[in-house]
């Protein structure tokens, strides 16, 4: 999620904030249109650029963050 919202929305975000998009998410497909969902995001991104935004650390790992739309929210 903190790639898809970088990469789509323009928002640098931590790895709590994309957490709390995802459950936001999920919360409004689950009330379905007509409801309003709100969550905070908490923390930015410049405090994760070692690990999360760092592309060997993750290619190490086995990690990659290769979403086009919303297709990992399930």
């Amino acid at each position: 999620m903190a790639y898809y919202l970088m990469k789509n929305e323009g928002m640098f975000l931590g790895s709590s904030s994309a957490v709390n998009c995802v459950g936001a998410v999920r919360m409004a497909r689950k009330l379905g249109p007509g409801h309003t969902v709100v969550t905070v995001l908490c923390d930015g991104g410049a405090r994760y650029m070692s690990k999360l935004y760092n592309e060997p650390f993750l290619e190490a790992r086995g990690l990659t963050h290769n979403a086009q739309a919303l297709e990992f929210i399930t």
